[in-house]
């Protein structure tokens, strides 16, 4: 037994020593949120669990014995890549819903059945592994979460540089558990766990530098960086949308705070989601966003309207909003931002006297 920990160790003492960075990292961290936190503890020990398994299986295969347990070994080692796929969409993505396990959890299934049947691996008289039929099915599989996984982070990330880079190295080193194996062969399932965790470490690291850019709450970029991307080639900004939710004092006055919070996010998912190439959201006060657009066309300005006021409507919520547009560079910042504000408030007035009206 201490020979097995000791050789588990020599082979495995990088991970190790990240995996322990990381729980360290987490548990000092003052910026990311306690439930993503708890999540990611939780994914570290998946993948701490799935390294010794890893090690027990090669080390039996060595050893050519303990072939039904052998079987058990790499059923879990095929299904516990998808489904840590599947819990790092979970823990990265806010508001994902538990649904996204489902095809994890059928090929769990699968691998369970292969056991008995060789339907996806089996091991032969020579105690090789001999895939079946089915043989391939993990990789895609791997594959379908990885792709999920890079479209989720581009599509509710800022699209800025700072965010982008990270994500390209994490679908980089994503691509390597899928492209090495056949490669490398076997020997790099030793090498898996090592590299999801340098690779979530990294990814890690990188959103800890952006967080002096981003409002915890929501996702978005804050207050800070709104007045420092304003004042920054300001000749290539040609429109400033203001948003303003509507109601939240109600919602903080009746539901509570946490209700409050909640409807923050959900609006600044949406922002997220509507906003393109050179158009980055900002949350810039309590209920108070901006999104500063760059070099964007009238028409791709309105597009982005639409795209909010359709995206809100699916949420409980409402906000005000009003855009300013200038494309020559004949309109200050200071001007641009007026624009805006003004036609934001008088949607707001609008939406309140509506309600009254309504209400009567």
């Amino acid at each position: 037994m201490l020979d097995m920990i000791k050789d588990y160790l020599l082979q495995d003492w990088a991970l190790v020593l990240v995996l322990a960075a990381f729980v360290i990292m987490l548990t000092t961290s003052i910026f990311i949120d306690r439930k993503t936190t708890n999540r990611t503890l939780v994914l570290i020990a998946i993948v701490f669990i799935l390294s010794i398994t890893v090690f027990l299986e090669f080390r039996f295969e060595a050893e050519n014995k303990y072939k039904n347990v052998r079987l058990l070994l790499m059923a879990i080692r095929y299904s516990s890549v998808p489904l840590i796929m599947a819990y790092i969409i979970f823990t990265l993505i806010k508001k994902q819903r538990l649904y996204i396990f489902i095809p994890a959890f059928v090929l769990l299934a699968i691998d369970i059945i292969s056991i008995f049947t060789g339907i996806v691996f089996s091991i032969d008289e020579e105690n090789s592994l001999k895939r079946g039929f089915l043989g391939f099915i993990p990789f895609i599989m791997v594959g379908f979460y990885a792709i999920i996984l890079i479209y989720l982070l581009v599509a509710r990330s800022n699209k800025r540089k700072i965010e982008i880079i990270p994500i390209i190295f994490l679908s980089l080193s994503f691509a390597s558990g899928l492209i090495f194996p056949f490669i490398f062969g076997k020997d790099f399932s030793q090498m898996f766990c090592t590299t999801i965790a340098i690779s979530l470490f990294a990814y890690y690291v990188f959103q800890i530098m952006t967080q002096t850019k981003k409002d915890p709450l929501t996702g978005l970029l804050n207050r800070l960086a709104y007045y420092a991307d304003i004042q920054t080639d300001t000749k290539d900004i040609t429109s400033l949308v203001s948003l303003d939710m509507n109601g939240l004092k109600a919602t903080n006055d009746t539901f509570g705070h946490t209700a409050g919070d909640e409807a923050l996010v959900s609006l600044g998912v949406c922002f997220i989601k509507a906003t393109k190439t050179r158009q980055s959201a900002y949350r810039v006060g309590g209920d108070e966003f901006m999104i500063v657009c760059r070099k964007c066309s009238l028409d791709e300005v309105n597009q982005l309207v639409d795209r909010i006021n359709k995206l809100v409507a699916e949420t409980p919520y409402s906000c005000s909003i009003g855009y300013s547009y200038c494309n020559d560079g004949s309109k200050s910042i200071d001007q641009l931002v007026k624009e805006s504000d003004d036609m934001m408030y008088k949607a707001k007035a609008k939406h309140y006297e509506e309600l009254k009206n309504s209400n009567k």
